[in-house]
Formats: structure tokens, C-alpha cells, sequence
């Protein structure tokens, strides 16, 4: 008995690890329907009920959802963060239990255009750096950031190389700041953007904007934009003293 309960577990842990790998690496996307238990079943010559648990297992971790008649679904991961912090991108998607990774596919050194004036609050002909990096949850655009570098104060980011850390998490890392300012709007992904998320045009998609300054002045502004039905904003806060 302990032997056969020994290779029931064996077996459970490899039939678990396998959909989890299958799902966590995208190759399983969210929506996408598993294959009945009895199929499951059939397919790693084992009982119904070891299947049984493996996908209550997976039920209860998120990953899936189990519909009465319809079958098991993998979900569609649904991130959230706090409005009032700076927040790590990697952690939220590794949160999702899912495997992050990020791709910088712009970066540019130039003299301040009017835009890049009224976003970062610098004079005419400051330097900055624009970069644009998009942060994968799985095989998933999870979101894009686009950067404004302000380089008269942060002119360590001229040499970066951003291979191990993206823009963002290397200014967490290596600058201090003393203020931030969000602003946060819904808009409708254009054709480059759409493109980029892997969503289709006009798909609502959920902005937040962020201004961060240093004793020193603008450090840097950053829009990140993410499809709207992934995300969720979350704010917390006590009532204001009578």
C-alpha cells in the first residue's frame, strides 16, 4: 500500500508540474480549455481521482477555473497595484505566478522636444533618454513603458545598459527620489500600441503616468499602458482627521 500511495504521489506532482509548465509558460493561454479529466485520465494511465486532485489543486492556486458542464479554463490573471506606491513590475507579474521577462526596443539620446518638456518640466535643450520597454507575463506583453529620462541629473543612465534590469527597476535601484505624481486615464490602444500589447486596435486599455523627482530636480516620466481587462489599480487609505 505505501508504495502504490508512494507512485500515486509521484505521479500527481509530474501531471501537475506538467500543466502548470504548460500554462505558466503560455503555451496554454488564458481561456484555453483543458482536456477533460476522463482524457487526462486516459492519457497518463492513472484514476479519474488522481486527475481529480490535480485540478483542484490547480483550482485553488488560480491558474484555472473549473466550469460545471463546460470543463476546466486556464484564467485570465488579473494584476493589481497600489495606486500610491512605485511599484516593481516584475513583482506584480511574478505574483501572477507567471514567469516575467522584458524586451527595451527603443532607446534614444536626444535634446528635449516641446513634449518631452511639458512631461518632464525641463528647460529647452536639456538631454534626455527615451526608452521604450515591454515587460512579458509568460509569452504575454503584460504592458509597455515608455521612459523620459531626464540625463542632466541622471547621467549615470547614459552608460546603462538596461541587459539585467529594465529602466525602470534600474532608477528604483540606483537614484533616489524625494516625490512622485500619478495620473491615471483610460484610452483606446492605437495601432503601434496595439500592436505591441498584442491586443486589437481600439481595445480600452488602462494608463497610469508618473512624474518621480530628486532633490536634484525631474528625475524621470514614465507611461505605462496596460490592456484594461488585465489590470486593476488598488488604493488604500484611512479618513482624514476631524
Amino acid at each position: 500500500m505505501a508504495e502504490k500511495n508512494g507512485k500515486e504521489a509521484t505521479l500527481h506532482q509530474r501531471i501537475l508540474g506538467e500543466i502548470e509548465g504548460r500554462i505558466m509558460s503560455g503555451e496554454w493561454p488564458p481561456g484555453h480549455r483543458l482536456p477533460f479529466e476522463v482524457d487526462l485520465a486516459t492519457h497518463y494511465d492513472c484514476s479519474r481521482m488522481t486527475v481529480n486532485k490535480v485540478m483542484t489543486q490547480l483550482a485553488k492556486s488560480g491558474l484555472i477555473e473549473r466550469r460545471k458542464k463546460s470543463g476546466s479554463f486556464v484564467t485570465q490573471p488579473q494584476a493589481q497595484s497600489a495606486v500610491l506606491e512605485i511599484h516593481d513590475i516584475e513583482a506584480e507579474v511574478r505574483s501572477l505566478n507567471l514567469p516575467y521577462s522584458f524586451e527595451v526596443t527603443r532607446r534614444v539620446r536626444r535634446k528635449a522636444t516641446a513634449a518631452d518638456i511639458r512631461q518632464l518640466e525641463v528647460s529647452a535643450g536639456t538631454m534626455v533618454l527615451h526608452t521604450v520597454c515591454t515587460h512579458f507575463a509568460g509569452q504575454r506583453p503584460f504592458c509597455v513603458e515608455e521612459r523620459l529620462i531626464n540625463v542632466a541629473n541622471v547621467p549615470e543612465a547614459i552608460e546603462a545598459d538596461f541587459q539585467n534590469l529594465s529602466p525602470g527597476q534600474w532608477l528604483l535601484s540606483q537614484v533616489p527620489w524625494s516625490a512622485a505624481e500619478h495620473r491615471i486615464q483610460a484610452v483606446a490602444a492605437g495601432h503601434d500600441m496595439a500592436q505591441m500589447l498584442g491586443i486589437a486596435s481600439g481595445t480600452a486599455c488602462l494608463v497610469v503616468e508618473r512624474r518621480t523627482w530628486s532633490s536634484l530636480g525631474p528625475i524621470t516620466h514614465v507611461r505605462f499602458t496596460y490592456p484594461g481587462d488585465r489590470h486593476a489599480l488598488v488604493a488604500r487609505f484611512t479618513p482624514a482627521s476631524q
